[in-house]
């Protein structure tokens, strides 16, 4: 008996393993199916569905090393729009050329002057700006001249003048000192003038001789350290009969 109810517990369990698989649907014998074709129309984009394990069943496609779900990427940003580079019209103007320093005003002078004359000197000079002008003092060795005169009158003066243009021997004016007369030259030393004098002897020159037109003494030059071209217009107009044998030039 007892074999026999085992045997049938077994087909029993046999038969219903069949019916509830639907193995024996082809004969009638199966479990009515379960669906709700609503909820499928309803669905929206079933196929993007991806189904993973839940936390702690094991690592997942997107799991980091530490177990937990990675973060989701971040989304790239768009490209920025290119900026269309500038036209040729349009492009920056070019830097202006650089602007040339102005040079500095030069250094000039004039002289050189006597100590009889510092005092036309600084009322010649009083008109111009203030620390413009400087009066440098200088030491002045003896000079010696080839001179010849004092002529009586104008007449005998320019009567000698073409006899020198003839025998083509220079001249120059003497100074105010020893006016009315000619220079035939100026010497450093006595000797100098000595000699010049024989040698314009043999030129046909009689009536020359060596005169000392200067001892030793202090003399004094005009300096204007910056002269722009307004302050030497000035100082020209200013000292023009001083400087008429002694005009501006630049500082040695």
């Amino acid at each position: 008996m007892l074999r026999a109810a085992v045997l049938v517990l077994l087909l029993a369990n046999a038969g219903y393993y069949a019916w509830a698989q639907g193995l024996l649907r082809s004969w009638g014998w199966a479990p009515p199916e379960q669906s709700e074709p609503q909820r499928l129309e309803q669905q929206i984009q079933p196929e993007n569905l991806r189904l993973g394990r839940a936390n702690g069943a094991g690592t997942t496609p997107n799991a980091n090393a530490n177990g937990g779900e990675a973060p989701a990427a971040p989304a790239t940003p768009p490209a920025p729009a290119s900026t269309p580079a500038p036209s040729t019209s349009e492009a920056a103007p070019a830097s202006a050329p650089p602007v040339a320093a102005a040079e500095p005003a030069p250094c000039l002078q004039a002289g050189t002057f006597e100590k009889g004359q510092l005092d036309a000197l600084r009322t010649a000079t009083a008109g111009l700006p203030a620390g413009s002008w400087t009066l440098e003092p200088i030491s002045l060795t003896g000079r010696w001249m080839v001179y010849m005169g004092r002529f009586a009158d104008e007449d005998t003066l320019e009567k000698k003048r073409a006899e020198l243009r003839a025998r083509k021997v220079p001249y120059d004016r003497p100074g105010a000192a020893l006016e009315p007369g000619l220079s035939l030259g100026r010497f450093s030393t006595e000797e100098a003038a000595e000699r010049a004098l024989a040698t314009l002897g043999t030129q046909g020159v009689r009536t020359a001789r060596v005169v000392q037109e200067r001892t030793d003494a202090t003399g004094y030059v005009l300096r204007l350290p910056a002269a722009t071209a307004a302050l030497r217009t000035q100082a020209e107009g200013q000292l023009r009969g001083l400087l008429a044998s002694r005009p501006f030039r630049a500082c040695g």
